[in-house]
């Protein structure tokens, strides 16, 4: 009976083993788990369910022989007291017998309502991990979907790589480049223009003259 608890071990072992190397889908994994950790508990009620049957079936049979005995007793006695002491010796001779059975049965029976003690306290431990493990289911699958999104995240990050950031590089020399030669033309443009404005200083010197000229007729002097 004890190897249905040692196998229910070995299960929930398996299952967290599984567990870590099929990370593709842990939150499916966790709930497998669960589900499996409770047809086990199941299996292991069932099994307890049958000591206990086994210690109740020896205990009814050892009451049955202890009566029995005290019944052939109470015949006997009868028997004697009647002078009958040929019923009295059958008598007492399905006493004996009887006595011996109950005897015989004493060890099993001590045995069976050990085993069904033992094995109800196990039962009551795996219990209270499976409820442990329901507990816990909700939070390992939001730490679970938290971890993918994580996962996901760098995925991406680093799915960029380096030669993007090369080519992004590469795109900054293109535009620098560009830049350099739009300010080069933009000098090699600037001497005409200088030129042009030297011209345009000695035209507007004289329009100035000509105006200081009117504002000192104007003025009298």
């Amino acid at each position: 009976m004890a190897g249905i608890f040692s196998r229910l071990s070995d299960i929930v072992k398996a299952n967290i083993n599984d567990l870590l190397d099929r990370t593709e889908n842990p939150e499916k994994m966790i709930k497998q788990m669960v589900v499996e950790m409770e047809e086990a508990v199941n299996k292991a009620t069932t099994a307890v369910g049958s000591a206990i049957a086994n210690e109740k079936r020896l205990e009814r049979l050892y009451k049955e022989k202890m009566k029995l005995a005290d019944t052939w007793q109470k015949k006997a006695l009868i028997a004697v007291e009647r002078g009958r002491d040929d019923l009295a010796r059958q008598a007492l001779e399905k006493k004996t017998m009887n006595l011996k059975a109950a005897n015989d049965l004493e060890g099993p029976l001590a045995e069976a309502k050990a085993t069904a003690k033992q094995l109800r306290t196990q039962l009551t431990q795996l219990k209270k991990k499976l409820d442990e493990a329901r507990s816990r289911q909700s939070t390992l699958i939001a730490r679970s979907r938290a971890a993918k999104a994580k996962r996901q995240i760098a995925e991406s990050i680093s799915g960029i790589g380096d030669s993007a950031f090369a080519s992004f590089d590469k795109y900054e020399e293109k535009v620098l480049q560009i830049e350099s030669e739009a300010d080069a033309f933009a000098e090699l443009s600037g001497d005409t223009t200088s030129l042009e404005d030297e011209f345009d200083k000695l035209t507007s010197g004289d329009e100035i003259d000509k105006e200081l000229a009117m504002l000192k007729a104007a003025a009298g002097k």
